[in-house]
């Protein structure tokens, strides 16, 4: 069970939250302190959404989680369109639940829009954004495709303008799903996209300039949290007014560098002393990307070894918390490696708490490798 919230001090008089109570805070919102029952809708729900531009992360970010989940589960939630794989926080692909997506799609869409305009400048300085998305809706109404075949479409439709920018363009003002089609992780490297209406059998909504309920969802998974904590995790800027408009019904506290936070008033707030238990967390998970100060999951010194520069995020190691390590899977023929990388020196029970969880990771990652190992050592 989560542990219980502290009773929030919401006079004028704002309590300092330690980096350690932050941390917790977050472990027992995103489910990290110790795994949940719960459905992969529910799960999706609670931590507001996973990203998943790339297949398996979510899969392994829920198994870390919920008590004994599968990856059919996920799978099933998928293909019952209560989940969908789309373009979301921050122009990047997320999972979210059906309901979630209706609901967070149109207050996304200005971001989503200035975001494409901002990236692609003069490069669609000439065309026709009306046509252009009329145009994408016609093409992705049909059937699933891949954006391969939608630019190939567009060379013959629209020849004198930029294929890829009219292609991005596309992706940022229409509402587009990603189809499960089968694999293990439900997609491959390359899925088809098709019209959110059309999938759900639903309408979506255009745009939304409604900020409050999406503040409080993001305040409830990650919180306490300043605005531009809530604005690194959205994409979306100026936050600052919403969050005054809502501080009446908010808790407010304070951080070690003296900035003030916001959180729900019943939301979990452990004691900085609650146990954490080691967990392995899949690449691009939002507990790491959610805020603009990241020191309460992670060292301000170890952020170049987890986020590098080619825009890639590294699967971590959490230990009493906070990164302590990455982790990679090497697979040959028949075997299955887990390679842990630690920051620093590691006790010799932590390694072997590290090694025990690993085995599991490895066991739902690669369940038809005939021999799996794990190795754990510091990183030079």
């Amino acid at each position: 069970m989560t542990p219980k919230a502290k009773s929030p001090k919401t006079s004028k008089t704002s309590e300092t939250l330690t980096t350690r109570q932050l941390n917790r805070a977050l472990l027992a919102r995103q489910m990290l302190l110790e795994r949940e029952r719960m459905s992969s809708v529910a799960a999706v729900e609670r931590i507001a959404g996973m990203q998943a531009q790339v297949p398996r992360p979510p899969f392994m970010g829920l198994w870390t989680r919920l008590e004994n989940f599968t990856a059919d589960q996920l799978l099933k939630a998928l293909n019952d369109k209560k989940i969908v794989r789309a373009t979301a926080m921050r122009g990047t692909i997320h999972l979210l639940s059906t309901k979630d997506f209706i609901a967070f799609r149109p207050v996304l869409a200005e971001m989503l829009r200035r975001g494409a305009a901002g990236i692609l400048g003069k490069r669609m300085e000439d065309a026709d954004l009306q046509v252009i998305c009329a145009t994408g809706r016609a093409f992705f109404g049909k059937q699933p495709s891949t954006f391969e075949e939608f630019r190939e479409h567009l060379e013959t439709a629209h020849p004198d303008w930029d294929v890829r920018a009219m292609a991005y363009t596309v992706r940022m003002h229409v509402p587009l799903v990603m189809v499960p089609s089968g694999g293990t992780w439900g997609f491959p490297a390359s899925a088809g996209f098709t019209l959110a209406d059309k999938w759900l059998g639903k309408p979506i909504p255009e745009m939304s300039t409604k900020l409050e309920a999406l503040v409080l969802r993001y305040l409830a998974a990650f919180g306490p949290a300043t605005p531009a904590d809530a604005q690194t995790w959205s994409a979306i800027q100026g936050l600052r007014p919403t969050f005054e408009k809502l501080r009446p019904k908010l808790a407010v506290f304070r951080d070690e560098r003296n900035r003030e936070l916001f959180d729900l008033p019943d939301a979990p707030r452990p004691d900085e002393d609650e146990p954490a238990p080691v967990r392995f967390l899949p690449e691009f998970d939002n507990a790491l990307l959610a805020h603009d100060d990241r020191t309460r999951i992670i060292d301000t010194a170890h952020r170049p070894r987890v986020f590098l520069k080619n825009l890639q995020v590294l699967g971590t190691v959490l230990v009493d918390g906070f990164v302590a390590g990455t982790w990679r899977v090497e697979r040959k023929k028949k075997s299955a490696a887990l390679n842990v990388e630690m920051f620093g020196a590691t006790p010799k029970p932590t390694a072997a708490a590290i090694e025990a969880e690993g085995e599991q990771l490895l066991a739902f990652l690669e369940p038809e490798a005939a021999e799996r190992s794990v190795s754990v050592r510091r990183k030079a």
